[in-house]
């Protein structure tokens, strides 16, 4: 999806597009009534694998990458309560209860999405890398309800990762795209720049966490 050279008012429509794209994936998860034991514990397995030991690293990825002065602070924040408050052990614990904890062959089932989205965070661009973070966050607040209703279907009872996570992200989201509207106005991205590029990468990493390659 090739963008317009965007002046700071066209922010808005990105913001769009992103909701969009996060609302087509929430609309195509599968009921979770419909899925077997095991197909429930692969999605939380797989989720699991790729969150627990990248979010952090990709968000600090676009900490690196950005440029204006106002962003880094905002990114510093989101950092700082991941970190502080341990949010890669909640996961932890959420995936142990729901008896979903990730094997070798979970990992295996995202490695190859997974590394080309480590590879396109190593480009450090600051404008695709923070619109990718955007859209991950605000995935995530969305699929939180979806993610616990698949650890109750599994008889857990430990549901503190999506808890804080469906209201935190909320505040995280509306950060990424105020970071996303300083690094346009600093340095506004050339015409034929595929802003969407990391958009596009994390999507096919989650169509395949939810429903994996045969």
């Amino acid at each position: 999806m090739l963008t317009e050279c965007l002046p700071l008012h066209h922010v808005a429509s990105l913001e769009g597009q992103t909701i969009a794209i996060i609302d087509e994936l929430i609309d195509s998860l599968p009921d979770p009534k419909q899925l077997s034991g095991e197909e429930r514990r692969g999605i939380i397995a797989r989720y699991t694998s790729v969150l627990e030991g990248n979010f952090i690293y990709w968000m600090t990825a676009a900490a690196i990458a950005v440029k204006a002065e106002q962003s880094m602070p905002i990114l510093l924040g989101n950092l700082y309560e991941e970190v502080h408050d341990a949010h890669p052990q909640m996961l932890r614990k959420f995936a142990i209860a729901a008896n979903a904890f990730p094997t070798d062959k979970d990992a295996l089932a995202v490695h190859d999405d997974l590394t080309k989205v480590r590879l396109f965070l190593g480009e450090l661009s600051p404008v695709q890398s923070v619109l990718m973070m955007g859209f991950f966050e605000g995935f995530i607040q969305k699929f939180m309800s979806y993610l616990a209703d698949l650890a109750k279907a599994q008889g857990s009872t430990e549901l503190e990762y999506t808890d804080v996570h469906g209201v935190c992200d909320i505040e995280h989201t509306a950060g990424l795209f105020k970071v996303l509207a300083a690094e346009i106005t600093l340095a506004p991205p050339e015409p034929e720049k595929d802003l969407f590029k990391g958009v596009t990468l994390l999507r096919n990493l989650i169509e395949h966490i939810i429903r994996p390659r045969a």
